[in-house]
């Protein structure tokens, strides 16, 4: 790895339906960046002032890379990780854990109490005590009993051949229990998209472990990125796995604040490189 580049670990997967939903604020050093319908916007900012982060594209990823060792990545869907450089481990609190990779103790909530309800979590990490308190949420297949068989079906390939290295190294049990329950919420149009971010995010976790696994096919959550290529040329093409800091055509020389695991990404063709220095 380069000099002056942390190695990456992830800290957590926060997931929740972001593509039509309230806007979800990331707070940068007195900067405010709203991820709301696929777009970034930039608040407490002026023109004059020197950012201490940069927004990039890597491939179906909208990348936040900041100088304080946090990086943020978005599908613009339904899909959020959060990546922290190691001197945060066992810093940190709140509802994406405390970074000390023991599992079993991340419910802590504001009065550093372990709970084992998701709720009582949830809701000790409220910002304000005039907000409502969290319910409990209805079981999307239980409220739309019509998709639940789809759901299973389609979710079955986190049990299946296509993953089958990847069981040894991530149990993909959650996993798929997060799938049938995205697929059987998204009851009224983005079906595919609900089901295709969270195998996407299996993907994801696999690829983390060292197993890069190509999943996508001309019927199941196709990227078509050769639908751009010139005819009778070759330039844009799909890698399930792409570079650590990938070269782009917004970011031609490949440079990063820091390096994150390799994401899904069409690399930017050679015709498009033209002036590179």
């Amino acid at each position: 790895m380069p000099s002056g580049r942390l190695p990456w670990q992830r800290l957590a997967r926060w997931a929740g339906v972001l593509a039509g939903g309230p806007e979800r604020p990331l707070a940068v050093q007195g900067s405010e960046l709203k991820l709301s319908h696929g777009k970034v916007e930039v608040t407490g900012t002026n023109e004059s002032q020197e950012v201490p982060y940069t927004i990039r594209q890597m491939g179906i990823y909208l990348v936040v890379d900041t100088d304080i060792g946090l990086v943020l990545l978005w599908d613009k869907k339904t899909s959020i990780f959060i990546n922290l450089s190691p001197e945060f481990k066992s810093r940190v609190c709140g509802l994406c854990g405390n970074f000390d990779d023991i599992a079993v103790n991340d419910f802590a909530t504001r009065s550093r109490s372990v709970v084992g309800d998701v709720l009582e979590f949830g809701n000790s990490w409220k910002l304000s005590p005039s907000c409502p308190d969290a319910l409990a949420a209805k079981d999307p297949c239980t409220a739309n009993p019509f998709r639940k068989s789809w759901a299973q079906k389609q979710c079955s390939i986190l049990h299946g051949p296509t993953f089958a290295a990847c069981h040894a190294h991530v149990e993909p049990a959650r996993y798929y229990e997060a799938c049938v329950n995205d697929a059987c919420a998204c009851d009224s149009g983005g079906d595919c998209e609900c089901f295709c971010t969270a195998v996407a995010a299996y993907a994801q976790a696999c690829h983390e472990a060292g197993l890069c696994v190509s999943w996508r096919t001309p019927s199941i959550c196709p990227l078509f990125c050769d639908y751009y290529n010139p005819e009778g040329k070759c330039e844009w093409h799909y890698q399930p796995c792409g570079a650590p800091c990938l070269r782009t055509c917004q970011n031609p020389r490949g440079d990063c604040l820091q390096d994150v695991r390799g994401l899904e990404a069409p690399p930017c063709p050679e015709s498009q490189r033209q002036g590179w220095v």
